[in-house]
């Protein structure tokens, strides 16, 4: 039976960068992705947007990540060559009565933490977007865009200069947990058992799935699985 250290299940943006991170801590790694590609599931259905942070709940945990995570991926980005644009995005009331909704944005944004918003008025909003008509708008310049594929590029290329390994067409089959940590199914064109000390179940829609083929898991652990605008 072979044996690694660390197993991430998934090569998404998510199981990409927890690889990279444990790999760069000089953590033996293996990428495990059923796919014969990388990213080929929910990461390559995003808008590839990199968010201000703006809209979720005070203290929740989006909010708090994605006003950390914001300057880190574009300090990413400029590092690693990765294309990416702050192109800023305008929040428009299209009416009189939306106006209030502004201002109820630009204090739950502040409250995020999110300090760079600039209120403009219909004027100054058409100035920077011609074709628009409405009554007044917030401008969020750090809001941008990025190549979520070649972000996912850099990723790999950094977990293997750290000695990781990314394997496609592997996908896991089922397992078991141990007193030695877990013992993998691991199916593809040469099936084998695979054990590791830590999983990191980064599987995406599939998440929920291998966690129950996981014999020893404590079911209570998993998370359900339900359906979300996104």
């Amino acid at each position: 039976m072979e044996q690694v250290e660390v197993v991430v299940i998934g090569a998404g943006v998510v199981g990409l960068a927890a690889a990279r991170r444990l790999a760069r801590a000089g953590r033996e790694v293996i990428v495990l992705e059923a796919e014969e590609t990388f990213g080929s599931g929910i990461s390559a259905r995003n808008s590839e947007v990199i968010h201000a942070g703006i809209y979720y709940p005070q203290g929740s945990l989006r909010a708090r990540l994605c006003v950390a995570g914001k300057p880190a991926l574009y300090e990413f980005c400029a590092s690693h060559g990765v294309a990416h644009a702050r192109g800023g995005k305008l929040i428009v009331a299209t009416s009189v009565d939306e106006l209030a909704v502004l201002g109820e944005l630009e204090v739950k944004a502040a409250n995020n933490g999110v300090h760079d918003l600039q209120r403009l008025d219909g004027a100054q909003a058409q100035a920077l977007e011609p074709a628009l008509r409405c009554h007044g708008a917030l401008l969020s310049p750090s809001t941008g865009i990025i190549d979520t594929h070649g972000y996912m590029l850099a990723l790999i290329g950094e977990i293997e200069a750290a000695g990781g390994v990314l394997a496609l067409n592997s996908p896991v089959r089922g397992g078991r947990v141990g007193d030695r940590g877990m013992v993998l199914d691991v199916g593809g064109e040469a099936p084998m058992e695979l054990r590791c000390r830590r999983l990191v179940n980064a599987a995406g829609l599939g998440a929920q799935a291998i966690a129950h083929g996981l014999d020893g898991l404590a079911r209570g652990t998993i998370p359900p699985l339900y359906y979300t605008k996104g």
